[in-house]
């Protein structure tokens, strides 16, 4: 399998931090790796820079997202873990996250907001 662009591992990022714990962006792409199944050769791939595993990076760049979604949350450095409204966001089963998705959840949360 080829490496994925990062907005198809934000659903999968979300369904592995439902569990509600801490976790590690390693332990993330470790998991993620593993149901993609991405071969020892794929993990290893570096982005053209040379400086950082692609995967890695495309992982790092769906928690990013979701994190300024407010998906995801940082409670101390180097973890992550799922916000309430992330966990409301699965209950809806959603088909994809992706960035347009997001943008949308940001928009209706602002709309919201301004309404009240």
């Amino acid at each position: 399998m080829t490496i994925s662009a990062y907005q198809t591992t934000m659903l999968p990022l979300m369904v592995f931090a439902s569990d509600g714990h801490e976790h590690t962006l390693r332990e993330a792409v470790d998991r993620l790796a593993d149901q993609f199944k991405l071969t020892a050769q794929e993990r290893k791939t570096l982005l053209p820079s040379g400086q950082q595993a692609m995967f890695l990076n495309r992982v790092g760049w769906a928690r990013t997202y979701l994190k300024k979604a407010g998906l995801l949350d940082s409670p101390r450095r180097g973890y992550f873990k799922i916000t309430e409204r992330g966990l409301q966001v699965l209950k809806e089963s959603p088909a994809i996250i992706n960035v347009s998705f997001l943008k949308l959840l940001i928009r209706l949360a602002q709309e919201t907001t301004n309404c009240a």
